[in-house]
């Protein structure tokens, strides 16, 4: 049996938001302790989680308490893909989905959802988690080895708009029918969130969470030296186009590169709301914020922008950084992201 590697596993299982890769990760197994000094254990682990890989490392003196924490935060890292995702027939998202309607919605779900819609907002409608159908109708086209045409797309716009999401009380309904939401615009995010904020629970100040791409860290890695983290060149030749260090934050990365449905790369995961289509000005957008959620939310609003646009907008969010990669290699930069950049 021929051994998949990395790349096509990703793409067949619709990984998302790839893009940023914390340097020396850790190899695919059980988690690994080493003693880094008389004071600290070094606990690492890569486990598959929401369709990507998921690794943690965690600094702490005790070695069977990091272990724990990180039993935990994983733990949790599956509880909540579970929950959120459209994939899982049985999620509260694939019910809303197939019904137009659900009541009692999870508080998870929720949350989600109104955070979404207020980005859909603040972005005039950049970001939109009921782009669903038109990602369906290009998952069956290209599936069938043709094209989506322009008509096709145009059948779907009736459907796109968070402004069609109603809630009535702890219940949520489609204004249209053969609306549907996708959050995984967000939810990688908000999962590694959600994880972290375990680790703090369980006493870990030093740590590291890379879930594809979508990076949070607190603390430091060694001898007070902050996290680095390189993002990914988008034209795999080898270089970094970008090495920051942090010691509390998050980042991600939204790209063109790894989920696409054409050889050309004009139809992949995401999508423009206001034409239907997938954007073409940039190939790579990474974001640095507070939360990872934001983080992910923020890229992949940012890469349905055009370049200029989407620095003017994170230069108007406070606590935020952005570096643009376009397709013909010209970086964009917000205002404080070079204090970011590793020397």
């Amino acid at each position: 049996m021929r051994k998949m590697d990395r790349r096509s596993f990703l793409r067949l299982s619709g990984m998302l938001g790839i893009g940023i890769a914390a340097l020396s990760l850790p190899s695919l197994k059980k988690a690994e302790a080493l003693r880094f000094n008389k004071n600290l254990y070094k606990v690492s682990c890569t486990r598959l989680g929401m369709g990507t890989f998921v690794s943690m490392t965690l600094i702490h003196p005790s070695k069977a308490e990091a272990e724990d924490a990180m039993e935990k935060a994983f733990e949790k890292i599956k509880i909540l893909s579970d929950e959120l995702s459209r994939f899982n027939s049985i999620s509260a998202v694939a019910q809303l989905n197939k019904e137009g309607r659900l009541n009692n919605i999870p508080l998870h779900m929720i949350d989600l959802i109104h955070e979404s819609i207020n980005y859909y907002k603040i972005s005039n409608g950049c970001f939109d988690i009921t782009v669903k159908p038109i990602i369906d109708l290009f998952q069956k086209k290209f599936s069938l080895g043709s094209y989506p045409t322009q008509y096709d797309i145009e059948a779907m716009m009736p459907l796109i708009g968070s402004n069609k999401i109603e809630f009535s009380g702890k219940g949520i309904s489609f204004k249209e029918s053969g609306m549907g939401i996708t959050l995984d615009g967000i939810a990688k995010g908000y999962i590694v969130d959600q994880a972290s904020k375990v680790l703090d629970k369980c006493g870990i100040k030093n740590y590291l969470i890379n879930a594809g791409g979508d990076i949070k860290v607190s603390g430091t890695k060694s001898y007070k030296k902050p996290w680095t983290i390189a993002v990914q060149d988008p034209n795999k030749k080898g270089h970094y186009p970008a090495i920051i260090h942090m010691t509390r934050g998050a980042i991600a990365t939204s790209g063109n590169y790894e989920v696409y449905f054409d050889k050309e790369k004009l139809f992949y995961h995401i999508i423009d709301p206001h034409t239907g289509v997938s954007p073409i000005s940039d190939v790579s957008v990474s974001v640095i914020s507070k939360t990872t959620a934001d983080a992910d939310a923020l890229s992949t609003t940012v890469f349905v922008m055009k370049p200029e646009q989407g620095v003017r907008f994170i230069n108007s969010l406070p606590g935020r950084e952005t570096l643009i990669i376009t397709r013909n290699g010209k970086q964009f930069k917000s205002y404080g992201w070079r204090r970011f950049q590793a020397i």
